[in-house]
């Protein structure tokens, strides 16, 4: 490629916040406009970046002459540890600390663009919505189109958007702890566009503080204030799935684009440079595969609770003896930091009633495991991602909603699409035990295997050549993206 073609190219910087799932799901996203022809920048802190090239090798983030990361510093204290960092802090880190080293990458590759023209100059931001605190500062400096990505559901997204009328009508902060307890948090709010029957509990965990100058609480708000200033929202979902929200939020905000489940689109590239780019911060284990492949189809459990997500050391006994009673075959992930502030340990009698039907990692490929022909039910924390690819994959869930978006993930899985079943917060084994065999055994979980079935047809139908999906993406590319601003 001359110089002259180097110059015209799109450059888009991606730049997601900085924890596993968003990373994952901004990558892909990545990955598909640089099939449309953009030159990419990926952004990680270098916190995550060192976490990159020690689970998938030293090579692994060579990318290409027009796939490139960088990384910038997130000003926490270091750390080596193979763990999600601390969200609080995490969060004020970005608040204060990230628009300087993030300005400054902007001009260096505009310099580099001038001064080497080995890549061209930067056209657009694509930003994670959640970063929106500084990267619209930057995109205004550089006068380029900025778009915010949600790689949360519809639903959540428009349950983000309220939290400051829900400060405003005197909701949250919480008045004390009591109103943990009280029953408070079933308060129904009747007032939110293109939903219906939601309570307080289902709205994002974050605005359980009794503190009104929580950071988290605080951080989330004003970067959902900032979505009218983007040009464009993307969000990580499909019409036919979140029909009323999203026509809701298109009457609310310019330009929402749904362009979801981002792998279905990926796997139509047939071959991909980019494929071998991996997604995980941690070592994937790949030798379930070969035990899933000894065991009968739709009979195994998968159980995963995702990258952030912490039991206590007695949940995880719980939800041991729930699986280990239901008799069923069971794939557990128990990833190094899952039990809080110590290591997982379970009864050796567990352990011996379980083991020959059982098997556990630290953590392993999702994607491939929910796709695999043996998997019959997901237990699972009801993030985003893994719910996605539960639907993609046909896998109906049992979910146990951590915090953040995942409660309000976790009642669309349930009251809405017909393709889950909550957990208890506390957790029990008999309860455990109880909803596997419906899953797994009797008919409702039958009809949710069916459900689960129509959706992942959909979200193929969305994806495919005239979908939804594909046409938002061309849209937000043409209309968007390549815009001259």
């Amino acid at each position: 490629m001359d110089s002259t073609e180097v110059a015209t190219k799109p450059h888009a910087v991606c730049i997601p916040f900085p924890a596993q799932s968003h990373i994952k799901a901004m990558l892909k996203f990545a990955k598909l406009l640089h099939r449309r022809g953009f030159h990419i920048t990926f952004v990680n802190t270098e916190f995550n970046h060192k976490r990159f090239l020690k689970s998938l090798g030293p090579n692994s983030l060579d990318g290409l002459p027009d796939f490139q990361f960088e990384a910038i510093p997130d000003s926490l204290p270091d750390s080596n540890e193979d763990t999600t960092q601390d969200v609080t802090l995490l969060c004020e880190s970005v608040r204060k600390n990230f628009l300087a080293p993030f300005h400054t990458l902007l001009a260096k590759l505009n310099n580099d663009a001038i001064e080497t023209s080995s890549n061209p100059p930067v056209t657009c931001i694509v930003s994670d919505g959640f970063m929106s605190t500084f990267t619209i500062i930057a995109a205004e400096e550089i006068e380029a189109p900025i778009v915010l990505f949600y790689t949360i559901a519809a639903c959540s997204f428009m349950g983000f958007k309220q939290l400051r009328t829900v400060v405003e009508k005197g909701l949250a902060p919480l008045k004390d702890e009591s109103c943990f307890t009280n029953g408070y948090l079933d308060t129904v709010i009747d007032w939110i566009p293109g939903m219906r029957d939601i309570r307080l509990r289902d709205l994002p965990t974050f605005l359980r503080t009794t503190n009104p100058d929580d950071i988290v609480f605080n951080f989330i708000m004003e970067a959902t204030d900032r979505a009218h200033e983007a040009s464009a929202i993307v969000i990580h979902t499909f019409h036919a799935l979140e029909t009323d929200v999203l026509d809701a939020l298109s009457f609310m905000l310019p330009h929402v684009y749904a362009i979801g489940p981002l792998q279905l689109h990926l796997n139509e590239i047939p071959e991909h440079p980019l494929k071998m780019v991996g997604y995980s911060l941690w070592k994937e284990e790949t030798e379930c595969v070969e035990w899933l492949n000894t065991k009968a189809p739709n009979s195994v459990v998968y159980v995963n609770f995702g990258s952030i997500a912490v039991v206590t050391p007695e949940q995880l006994v719980e939800f041991g003896w729930g699986l280990a009673n239901s008799k069923l075959p069971f794939f557990w992930v128990i990833r190094p930091d899952l039990v809080i502030g110590e290591s997982a340990i379970l009864p050796p009698e567990f352990v011996a009633e379980a083991k020959e039907r059982s098997l556990i990692a630290g953590w392993c490929p999702q994607e491939q495991v929910l796709n695999h022909p043996s998997v019959g039910g997901f237990l699972t924390h009801s993030g985003w991602n893994s719910t996605v690819e539960s639907i993609t994959a046909g896998v109906p869930m049992l979910c146990w909603p951590f915090f953040g978006d995942q409660q309000m993930d976790c009642r669309y899985t349930c009251n809405e699409w017909g393709i889950g079943m909550e957990i208890s917060n506390d957790v029990k084994r008999d309860e455990v035990e109880k909803l596997i065999k419906e899953l797994m055994k009797v008919e409702k979980g039958k009809k949710m295997k069916n459900k689960v079935m129509e959706w992942k047809k959909l979200a193929e139908e969305a994806t495919g050549p005239h979908g939804s999906s594909s046409t938002n993406l061309d849209n937000l590319v043409n209309q968007v993206l390549l815009r001259k601003s």
